[in-house]
């Protein structure tokens, strides 16, 4: 069951990077930009489709999206923080707790 949730969070590294971490190269030609981007996102996508295939004996296919949704802004978050020295802000924690009850709702059997 942990298997899906780490290949999730690995591939969100990957994917990441790839749709931003071109942005402290603003210099690179365009073209070059997307093309190394699909070139780090092959790696994504090798991580993210068995991570579902796995997860789905798990999880329901909503349940498996919102959990990605989780990982990909905690990923982000990290991200921004330590790759672009961005501040976490009061207003980002509480749109966090927002998507945490958005999971808790997901997962919760009514």
């Amino acid at each position: 069951m942990w298997k899906p949730i780490a290949l999730l969070v690995l591939s969100n590294l990957f994917m990441t990077f790839a749709w931003y971490g071109h942005l402290k190269h603003k210099s690179t030609a365009l073209w070059a930009v997307i093309l190394i981007s699909w070139a780090i996102a092959f790696f994504e996508y090798c991580l993210q489709v068995p991570a579902n295939r796995l997860g789905s004996a798990y999880f329901s296919v909503t349940q498996l999206k919102v959990m990605q949704e989780i990982i990909t802004l905690s990923v982000f978050t990290i991200f921004s923080i330590f790759y672009f020295q961005e501040n976490f802000r009061w207003n980002h924690l509480a749109a966090f707790c927002l998507l945490v009850g958005a999971v808790f709702l997901t997962f919760k059997e009514w």
